[in-house]
């Protein structure tokens, strides 16, 4: 069999852009470093001075911190999740004990109430010992029930169940579906208004912490009725609940100790009163939670990063080639460099939105998802760097390395459990698609009718109108700046001289503006379809975000004396480096294959190239792309394992 069997619900492209649309947080009420930084205007004063935590947040932080500290050290035997593929009860009974399961839930309701950045240090360090542990935390904090019901539930879901999820309840966040990823327009799992109930059937696919989880957030489609406006929605559901089933726990090429797996809901009765918000607003919710939760997985990047850099330097010392250790080695050596200066960065990149998200001034919606992708990207190379220059002995288990008498270094492993942060939370392409969109939402907005096809004339005239008016005023800004003036940001001068990369921040921003202009006059509606300059164009503007954090980072630890030389030097580093990447990328935006490249799809699906497969074995056999989720009762045992108390 090579095709589903399950009847799949039609969604045209259209109908599944306006509902992405629909979902997207359309206004702007604050300022955002990232959204001015694609119009072409680097705006320094909202970033610099580094916004920093008040005193009690940092006491609180810090105490949390020092006692999560030893019990990591004491109680996370890493080498036993990695080879039972399980975190032990008592690791999960320690970290209820210790209050981890609510760090980012309010004291009042028996959580720990740390800022956004404490969360992420707790993150980051807990993911340097064990992903899986970090994994199992973020799932629970950052998207699980905790973060959607603060910032969405009513006064009295909040009194049920966050207590429950600080000290006692793991939750988990349910959203795809066997044959729905990225696209939620054809959701299928469906709940259907029942009295004071709604009656919820469909099948749930990669649900993290979903084959522990006590409480689950459920995102399924109500039927438009009288009385129900119908959509998306979110709900709380009781893991426990009849007709909940757990049908399998799924592996992975990492993380294997995540508890991941598919979930059944067959006649699932759930209260009205559990339901979140209004019908409809579940991709908003699920979204806007995104907007803070996506910070999580960069954390564990960052972690991941020093991790790969400790490494780097303890192994390159002592590994010698040819009279000297590698590290002296130019080759080598400047794969170090890479490791040092991008883990300063992604931590610059962290801290600054973490506290932005904390001071809940600027919107951080486009500063997340640039942290997400940057972060998720640099620490699969920095991670592949680091296998590199430990040679065989990167690509040997740490297992095998113990066991003929070597320091058991599990970089191999590393590799494996970062790689899936290039894919979950929203996957690079999606990112790419999704910060492009808001980086282009200016332009939209004043000039969306005009390339939309379905408009009248008249609404066409009026957006001709406005834009001409946005873009007389706009486009005459992008010639010159600050960033062409030698003497501009001067204050980032002291030894090492970090003004000029500010400048070039700013030079090259106007450049970015013009150049997505440029193509938006070029293709009109066929923007869209233009996915790989998009990507370019988003990746050219996390490049000079994190060359600003960076520079940000560096000031603010030479103001108050911590590392401030060696800081300097970093960044220095870093956006050198970064500036070579991004003259890379703006010679792909107009120099590439692209269209080349859409031809040999084309041909590829066609069949036209099948000659080339020819001499090997596949070894996956048959069997469905994807599996069957025809709604209806489980036919297997309920594979659902609870921590023990």
């Amino acid at each position: 069999m090579s095709a589903t069997t399950t009847p799949r619900t039609t969604v045209t492209e259209r109908e599944a852009r306006q509902v992405a649309e629909a979902a997207r947080q359309q206004d702007w009420h604050k300022p955002s470093f990232a959204k001015e930084l694609f119009l072409g205007r680097f705006r320094l004063d909202l970033i610099h001075p580094h916004p920093l935590p008040d005193d009690e947040s940092v006491r609180r932080g810090e105490e949390f911190l020092a006692r999560l500290r030893a019990f990591c050290e004491t109680a996370i035997d890493s080498a036993r999740i990695e080879r039972e593929a399980r975190i032990p009860d008592e690791v999960v009974a320690g970290l209820k004990e210790l209050g981890a399961l609510g760090m980012k839930i309010d004291p009042k309701y028996g959580g720990l109430g740390l800022t956004q950045l404490y969360y992420n240090k707790a993150l980051a360090l807990v993911g340097s010992v064990s992903p899986a542990v970090g994994a199992l935390l973020s799932a629970h904090q950052s998207i699980g029930v905790p973060q959607p019901l603060k910032m969405f539930g009513t006064q009295e879901q909040k009194d049920a169940f966050l207590p429950r999820c600080a000290r006692t309840d793991i939750s988990a966040f349910l959203l795809t579906e066997p044959d729905v990823g990225s696209d939620p327009a054809r959701l299928a799992t469906t709940a259907v208004p029942d009295g004071d109930d709604y009656v919820l059937d469909g099948v749930k696919l990669w649900t993290t912490n979903g084959v522990v989880a006590d409480l689950l957030v459920v995102m399924a489609r109500v039927p438009k009725s009288d009385g129900h406006k119908g959509g998306i929605t979110a709900f709380v559901v009781e893991a426990t609940a009849e007709g909940v089933t757990v049908e399998s726990r799924n592996s992975f090429m990492g993380l294997r100790g995540i508890e991941n797996g598919v979930t059944r809901f067959h006649r699932v009765r759930v209260p009205a009163a559990h339901r979140i918000g209004p019908e409809g607003a579940g991709l908003k919710i699920a979204l806007t939670t995104l907007n803070t939760g996506r910070l999580s997985l960069p954390a564990m990047c960052a972690g991941a990063g020093k991790w790969c850099l400790k490494i780097a330097r303890e192994w390159a010392a002592e590994r010698e080639q040819w009279g000297k250790p590698v590290a002296l080695h130019e080759a080598v050596g400047s794969k170090i460099s890479f490791i040092a200066a991008t883990t300063f960065a992604l931590e610059a990149v962290l801290d600054l939105s973490s506290q932005m998200a904390d001071e809940d001034r600027n919107d951080i919606r486009i500063e997340a998802a640039l942290a997400k992708l940057y972060g998720s990207e640099m620490a699969w190379l920095m991670a592949d760097e680091l296998v590199q220059i430990r040679g065989g002995r990167g690509y040997e288990t740490a297992e095998s390395l113990r066991a003929r008498g070597e320091r058991g270094v599990p970089a191999e492993q590393i590799l494996r459990d970062l790689r899936i942060n290039r894919i979950f939370e929203g996957s690079t392409e999606i990112m790419h698609l999704l910060i492009a969109r808001e980086a282009v939402d200016a332009h939209l907005s004043v000039a969306g009718d005009l390339i939309d096809p379905d408009k009248s004339l008249s609404d066409k005239a009026r957006a001709g109108a406005n834009a001409g008016v946005f873009y007389a005023k706009w486009l005459p800004k992008l010639i010159a700046g600050p960033g062409q003036l030698p003497t501009s940001y001067g204050e980032f001068k002291h030894g090492t001289d970090l003004s000029g990369h500010l400048r070039y921040v700013e030079r090259t921003a106007r450049k970015l503006a013009r150049s997505t202009f440029y193509a938006m006059s070029r293709w009109q509606g066929r923007m869209e379809t233009k996915q790989g300059f998009l990507g370019r164009i988003v990746d050219i503007g996390a490049e000079l975000f994190a060359m600003s954090a960076a520079c940000v980072r560096a000031e603010l630890l030479r103001s108050r004396g911590e590392h401030g030389r060696e800081a300097y030097l970093l960044a220095d580093v870093f956006c050198r480096q970064a500036r070579i990447r991004i003259e890379e990328l703006f010679g792909r935006l107009w120099t590439n294959t692209d269209d080349l490249d859409r031809t040999v799809v084309k041909g590829v699906l066609g069949g036209a190239f099948e000659w080339v497969e020819e001499g090997i074995l596949d070894p996956s056999g048959d069997g469905p792309w994807i599996a069957d989720a025809t709604p209806g009762p489980s036919a297997r045992e309920n594979a659902r394992r609870p921590f023990g108390p």
